[in-house]
């Protein structure tokens, strides 16, 4: 699928905002169970790819997936920018070979989340992004063509997130905590959860 470069744009301005103007709410979520710097880093990492928004937009998506990636690794601290960089890299490579949009949207998508437990050596339940990733990626592969896919996918990523308070946390900073870790929202999970709500608002718009 060739998006028109405006198009491109304003879909990935539109993410980006939605991660910054998030930023404090990932902030006090990693500030329970993790470092404190979810929010800032997140902030730091799509501040840079909204500066190299002009570039990206005159980009093939595949390849503008890779720059997002790559900017990600390079500006995003902690853990969090080699797994959402690997996870852009991963899905841009998966295009820019012989994937095509929409009709490749999950094996794309899976090219991603497979990226992220690959260099997370991690699983679903373990209260990691996989335990939102994965859930939307099962929607994606079960329901594509449904009319409505954009909001299952929406309501999925919501309540995917909810379903780690309950988790006790065994990867990442979190898992140091043990039993304490449990109650909380994972912050990760969560800003997974803002960048599938602001694509999927982003393309209700363009219907």
């Amino acid at each position: 699928m060739m998006l028109h470069p405006e198009a491109l744009k304003s879909l990935v301005k539109a993410a980006a905002e939605q991660v910054i103007a998030s930023a404090p709410e990932l902030t006090a979520l990693d500030q329970a169970i993790g470092d404190g710097d979810h929010g800032s880093n997140m902030k730091r990492g799509f501040e840079a790819v909204l500066g190299k928004l002009d570039a990206i937009g005159t980009q093939p998506v595949g390849e503008a997936l890779k720059t997002i990636g790559k900017t990600l690794v390079m500006t995003v601290g902690g853990a969090s920018g080699p797994l959402y960089g690997s996870f852009f890299m991963a899905a841009g490579d998966a295009l820019s070979r012989d994937k095509q949009l929409p009709d490749d949207l999950a094996e794309v998508f899976g090219s991603g989340v497979d990226a992220v437990s690959a260099r997370g050596r991690s699983h679903a339940g373990e209260k990691t992004m996989l335990d939102v990733l994965v859930p939307v990626l099962e929607i994606l592969r079960t329901e594509a063509g449904h009319p409505d896919l954009i909001e299952r996918v929406r309501i999925t990523a919501r309540e995917a997130v909810a379903r780690t308070v309950p988790m006790q946390a065994t990867k990442g900073r979190a898992s140091f905590l043990g039993p304490r870790s449990v109650g909380h929202i994972d912050p990760g999970a969560q800003s997974s959860c803002v960048l599938v709500n602001a694509v999927c608002t982003a393309l209700e718009e363009r219907q």
